[in-house]
């Protein structure tokens, strides 16, 4: 079929026109979307902050933030909102990622003990023998699990993680006897409390909490790339951090109630009132305006270098493991 020669540029440029749309398709894969500490996550697409950057942006759920990582460093994501120590646990393994938002400067976990064995584990010196619950192997909550047991004088050989997620698997293995202790988040904490299931061993939910256990700021739920799409992406990358800061001013600024108004009744797990205390309590991990904390890099790298082989004598670039210009570019 002979094409006049007059429409064939706008045939090329209606083409390229729609590459151009496609390859605006950034996934980001969030370590447990209903998890509170990842609550920056759904509450900036629920308040269309996101849908505001007039970029294609999907937001997907990975229960384990190490299998958010894979994703992400496979190419199947962009970005990845979970722990900023993974972006020192890869630096160390050769692979450069930095946080670009820094949600938090506390885990907002806390280790819980299960009624069964709360007679036999009253500090993490106890550890030994027992069973832990972890989300994944290699994730942030295996970290600081292995790092509490290590200072407690409790080598990793001397206990056994059990990766059983979040929410209702985490809630199942620990009603069914398979875990004596594991490390989880809001509002899978308040459910097992509030039925005396569980009682709190460790709080890392404040700053103040988390500076006695682990000796300063643990800058934690961010959201991090990898430092060659994001040194080739920055004006997608300005666009995605300025979402993300002005949902952390939400946060900083309205009440518990306000926020979790904004948010789908399923992350409520059933009993909103439940989910609102809690995260009245958990608020205060959040970062107001997305900058990483001074002190934090050291303190995580500290922690990672006692116990992970991949860290440990190996020089690592902090600068590197973060940016702040993004989020102090967002008037």
């Amino acid at each position: 079929m002979n094409v006049p020669y007059k429409i064939l540029p706008a045939v090329v440029f209606a083409l390229l026109a729609g590459q151009a749309c496609a390859a605006e398709k950034i996934t980001i894969m969030v370590g447990g979307m209903e998890k509170q500490i990842y609550l920056p996550a759904k509450l900036a697409e629920q308040l269309g902050y996101l849908k505001e950057t007039g970029l294609d942006i999907e937001l997907l759920s990975e229960p384990a933030g190490v299998n958010a990582e894979t994703e992400m460093l496979s190419g199947a994501a962009q970005g990845v909102i979970g722990f900023y120590d993974h972006t020192i646990d890869l630096q160390a393994r050769g692979k450069m990622v930095e946080s670009v938002v820094q949600f938090s400067q506390a885990p907002g976990e806390v280790i819980l003990v299960s009624k069964a064995a709360a007679g036999r584990i009253k500090s993490p010196a106890d550890f030994k023998g027992k069973t832990l619950g972890v989300t994944g192997l290699g994730s942030s909550t295996n970290f600081l699990t292995q790092y509490l047991a290590s200072r407690a004088g409790v080598k990793y050989s001397e206990f056994t993680t059990l990766p059983v997620g979040a929410g209702s698997t985490f809630i199942a293995a620990m009603a069914q006897g398979k875990i004596d202790a594991g490390m989880t988040t809001e509002p899978t904490i308040a459910r097992l409390v509030s039925t005396n299931a569980a009682s709190v061993l460790v709080d890392l939910r404040s700053l103040k909490s988390t500076t006695a256990a682990l000796g300063g700021p643990y800058p934690a739920a961010s959201l991090y790339m990898q430092t060659s799409w994001v040194n080739s992406h920055k004006e997608q990358v300005q666009k995605i951090a300025t979402a993300f800061v002005k949902t952390l001013r939400y946060i900083n600024t309205h009440s518990a109630k306000e926020i979790a108004d904004k948010l789908p009744p399923e992350y409520y797990a059933g009993n909103k009132q439940l989910y609102i205390e809690a995260l009245e309590t958990g608020k205060q991990m959040f970062t107001p305006d997305g900058v990483m904390p001074a002190e934090g890099p050291a303190t995580v790298l500290k922690v990672l270098a006692s116990f992970d082989k991949a860290v440990e004598g190996k020089s690592i670039n902090l600068a590197g493991t973060y940016t702040t210009e993004f989020v102090k570019a967002v008037k």
